[in-house]
């Protein structure tokens, strides 16, 4: 089938002559008009009449998607024998024109279709913007791909022991948080409709919140909040520097004219951000593959490049997600994405790469103080072409793995593993994530030479912790059950907290304010007219790990009663012994100075 489709201000017709293959038609559908309209000139060719029914489906579709874009009022289904030089039966041709027409009627939409088989006269008034001439060439074989692309793939569920015994899920003597993953991945049992606790807290604890001014799953930063994100960012940046990948940075939007990115855009579906810019239609960016591979097509590689690694931390990637999936920092639809693309010379190589990314990803948990569930993903093809390699990967890991084992590839990959983390309510969070990818060097054309051989390098998508959103949502789950709950202290906003007990105090608590503050420490005063018991659970309430009540004793003292959040205990400690115990439990991470005024009487409450 060939469409031509013009977005007009109006079309009229009227039917002058029968030629042989008319359709019969009463006196008053010889003529009509349709105002706002989109007009679909459609040409059914020989091809299209193996199957009417999957034709008349996917015409119905593509025109469909183009008048909700166009915000059109009408339809009109006209039958244009000139797009095409294959034309099918006159019968067949008004079969599936009618068909169309009677789908758009079922959905309540106004329709004109002008008789097949009719000379006509017809004037029309396109609307002249970059959407309103628009032509399509439609398939049965790009339908059935489509149908079955749509299709549920079948999977299997095994666990591998540490050992490389596979063993029966329902029957696995699992620990609790590998049973919540098993139930949630394999029955879909999970507490629905109850808020996960992170949501109360993003902005209980001034973090985020969501930005009513923006489309929905935007979310605004409080100070606080982008002082722990932008700690995340130099986190993760740092360890994919030490990793040895090359930092790279890509535009946010990209063409679909071109066919690698619509083809690519396709496997995503309906969760994209698409746009007009002049006479282009453009899609915003869901991760950073589009500009890296366009990087990796332009570069001339060879063996002695690979394994290529590249990264690119994508502020904003951006996925449609339907209303009722976003959640807090759960899911968004603009959200930040630590992005690495590995290029590898061939299946082994990639094989020895993504286990050494698996392990290298792993060890983000203890700097996160998180507790990662594996769960590996194949097809079953790779299973069995690869089954020793999966299992002494699972042994690597050191801890029982979930496997799903598909009977067919849906996606680019070909394997991936998940490390996931659970919410308050046990529901899984996937954040960190290793995928072999085994399509896109074909279609975008990524080559490198080997002995002056052309070859297609498989290539791993890795994110070392998962959406920076989701990394502090996992981390606001995981300690908002704990009895004490506070971030780890390389994250907490505010590190140590000065109470002074009078007004006297303040200037000497300013002091020592400032010394830590210049080996590294964020530490403010609550200088507030509060009582000192207030200010104490202001300090509970923030989650400040070191709390110091300073008063004339403490003044006169080399020692200073530290309360220690985490142990719940007060500890006599010099400002040089704190000092040695921060350094020691940040040793390795990011430092970023305090966001807010040092007083608390000098900040404003972003939160009523």
């Amino acid at each position: 089938m060939r469409l031509l489709l013009i977005h007009a201000d109006f079309l009229e017709f009227v039917a002058k002559e029968k030629t042989g293959a008319a359709e019969e038609i009463s006196e008053d559908r010889k003529s009509g008009r349709a105002e706002e309209t989109l007009v679909a000139f459609i040409a059914v060719e020989e091809s299209d009449e193996s199957d009417p029914d999957s034709i008349i489906k996917r015409a119905y579709d593509e025109i469909n998607e183009v008048l909700k874009k166009v915000n059109a009022e009408s339809v009109v289904i006209y039958p244009y024998a000139h797009l095409s030089q294959s034309l099918s039966s006159p019968e067949a041709a008004t079969e599936v024109l009618k068909g169309i027409q009677e789908r758009f009627e079922e959905e309540g939409i106004e329709t004109l279709r002008p008789p097949f088989g009719w000379y006509k006269k017809f004037n029309l008034s396109c609307k002249g913007h970059p959407l309103s001439e628009l032509s399509r060439s439609i398939t049965l074989e790009e339908e059935k791909e489509r149908e079955a692309e749509e299709e549920e793939i079948r999977s299997d569920w095994i666990v591998i022991d540490e050992e490389g015994e596979e063993h029966d899920p329902a029957s696995f003597d699992a620990s609790a948080d590998f049973r919540k993953i098993i139930r949630s991945e394999l029955e879909g049992t999970e507490e629905k409709g109850k808020e996960p606790p992170h949501v109360g807290l993003m902005t209980e604890k001034e973090i985020a919140d969501y930005e009513d001014l923006s489309d929905a799953g935007n979310l605004r930063w409080y100070p606080r909040g982008k002082l722990v994100r932008d700690l995340l960012i130099k986190y993760v940046n740092r360890i994919v520097s030490d990793y040895g990948a090359m930092k790279v940075e890509t535009p946010i939007m990209y063409d679909l004219g071109n066919k690698s990115v619509s083809e690519h855009s396709d496997k995503f579906g309906e969760r994209q951000y698409r746009l007009e810019s002049g006479s282009r239609e453009m899609v915003l960016r869901f991760a950073a593959c589009f500009g890296m591979f366009s990087i990796m097509n332009d570069m001339y590689l060879d063996m002695s490049d690979l394994p290529l690694r590249m990264y690119e931390l994508s502020t904003y990637s951006f996925r449609r997600e339907q209303r009722g999936e976003i959640v807090g920092l759960r899911r968004q639809r603009a959200f930040t994405m630590p992005d690495l693309h590995t290029a590898c010379a061939d299946l082994e190589e990639a094989r020895k790469e993504f286990g050494s990314q698996v392990l290298w990803t792993l060890k983000t948990e203890k700097d996160l103080d998180l507790n990662y569930q594996v769960i590996f993903r194949t097809t079953k093809k790779f299973y069995e072409d690869n089954e020793d390699w999966i299992k002494t990967l699972v042994h690597n890991i050191g801890r029982p793995t979930l496997v799903e084992i598909l009977e067919g590839r849906k996606h680019y990959w070909a394997a991936k593993c998940d490390l996931a983390a659970l919410d308050a309510h046990g529901r899984p969070l996937e954040n960190p994530t290793v995928q072999i990818d085994v399509e896109s060097a074909d279609r975008f054309d990524i080559s490198f030479y080997d002995d002056e051989e052309e070859k297609k390098p498989p290539i791993l998508h890795t994110s070392p912790t998962g959406s920076i959103e989701r990394v502090l949502c996992a981390i606001l789950e995981s300690i908002s059950i704990t009895e004490k709950p506070q971030f780890p202290v390389w994250l907490s906003p505010t590190q140590v907290r000065l109470v002074p007990v009078g007004e006297e105090h303040v200037e000497t608590c300013t002091k020592i304010v400032e010394k830590l503050a210049s080996h590294r420490v964020r530490a403010d005063i609550d200088d507030r007219d509060r009582t000192v018991g207030k200010r104490i659970r202001k300090a509970e309430k923030d989650w400040v790990p070191y709390t110091i009540v300073f008063g004339d004793r403490e003044k006169d003292s080399e020692k200073l009663p530290v309360r220690v959040r985490k142990e719940g205990e007060e500890i006599d400690m010099s400002i040089g012994d704190l000092k040695e115990r921060l350094a020691e439990e940040t040793q390795g991470k990011p430092f970023l100075p305090l966001p807010v005024p040092r007083k608390l009487s000098d900040r404003p409450s972003f939160v009523g």
